[in-house]
């Protein structure tokens, strides 16, 4: 309980000192911090339909950040969350735009499993890179990143082109109200029932199942891991489909609930604050969906600052960047030691 209690506090320190040096910028920068302040709580809580705006990004950041907690308890760094998410609303909107005739509870449930399928493909490249050619993930993941949001602007000027939008707001024709799953709110019964099956899926395979035990294993003790003939191959490999295909099923849910289309440069930072939200949730299921909720009322309160105060949403952006330095640094820093004390033993 102590170990337990001490790391959550550990993870809430890089949190606390980014907000203090943000604030701290913006009162030298002639910028009122109680105004700020409030802001950030009506943006987030308190103003109307303010919770409702901070579950509609809690709800992609909490099902992408699943993924990532497998890849990192098996001790690989993955960034390759944005672009998985993006193949992944790929995967999903071709259903409803090329089987508009058949009725929904088939159109649906083929979307979902496109954005699944899309995700886990796009993140077992990366995998399957790592694993035959020992290329370093987080290149590959990086790099796909950029492959995958050129992969989509293609789409969205090319086959699946919505003749009335172009350029940077380019996509693809809106989806059918039938094949929705919510409206643009972001928030429904039915993306709740989603997300909570899909955090009792990874909590069961995390917790509860061999995989679960021997990806562990493998990320804090590979040596040990190879010495008990654990196939380490085969284990990383489903690390990144079943990462991938958390990120996809979050794609398919954006482009099914609020986007209703799949748009080019939508939700570009989605993917990287998942990341931060893994960390901050310790790795654990419980943490992440919390650390989630966190981040989506950040999130809210960027988009809502600007109305109340003369901050612009960039000042948070920079909080939120520096929330997302400064977790990742000590969690390297961590992975380091861990890593060094194992040698040395």
């Amino acid at each position: 309980m102590r170990s337990g209690l001490a790391a959550s506090l550990r993870a809430l320190v890089p949190i606390a000192l980014a907000f203090a040096l943000g604030f701290a910028l913006f009162a030298a920068s002639g910028y009122d911090v109680a105004a700020v302040l409030a802001g950030l709580w009506q943006g987030a809580v308190a103003a109307p339909g303010s919770l409702e705006q901070s579950l509609r990004w809690a709800l992609p950041l909490a099902i992408v950040s699943l993924g990532i907690i497998i890849t990192l308890r098996t001790g690989e760094f993955n960034i390759g969350a944005q672009g998985q998410l993006l193949v992944g609303g790929l995967g999903a909107v071709a259903a409803p735009l090329l089987l508009p005739d058949l009725p929904p509870a088939i159109v649906i449930p083929l979307a979902l499993l496109g954005g699944i399928i899309g995700g886990a493909l796009w993140s077992g490249i990366a995998g399957a890179l790592k694993v035959w050619f020992n290329s370093d993930e987080v290149i590959n993941t990086l790099m796909l990143n950029f492959i995958a949001v050129l992969l989509i602007q293609w789409f969205t000027t090319g086959p699946f082109k919505d003749d009335s939008t172009r350029g940077e707001n380019a996509s693809t024709p809106r989806i059918d109200l039938s094949f929705r799953l919510s409206d643009s709110s972001g928030v429904s019964l039915e993306l709740l029932v989603i997300v909570v099956i899909a955090a009792l899926f990874a909590w069961l395979l995390v917790e509860r199942s061999p995989f679960g035990l021997q990806s562990k294993l493998v990320g804090s003790s590979p040596r040990v891991a190879a010495w008990q003939g654990l196939r380490i191959r085969r284990i990383h490999i489903l690390t990144y489909l079943l990462a991938g295909a958390f990120a996809g099923l979050a794609g398919a849910l954006e482009v099914l609930g609020p986007s209703g289309r799949l748009v080019t440069g939508a939700t570009p930072t989605l993917g990287f604050t998942a990341i931060v939200v893994a960390i901050v949730g310790l790795l654990r299921v419980p943490g992440a969906l919390l650390a989630a909720l966190f981040f989506g009322g950040l999130q809210a309160a960027i988009l809502f600052l600007p109305i109340v105060t003369n901050l612009p949403s960039s000042g948070l952006r920079i909080i939120e960047g520096l929330v997302a330095l400064l977790i990742t640094a000590q969690f390297i820093w961590r992975r380091r030691r861990d890593s060094a004390s194992e040698s040395e033993a």
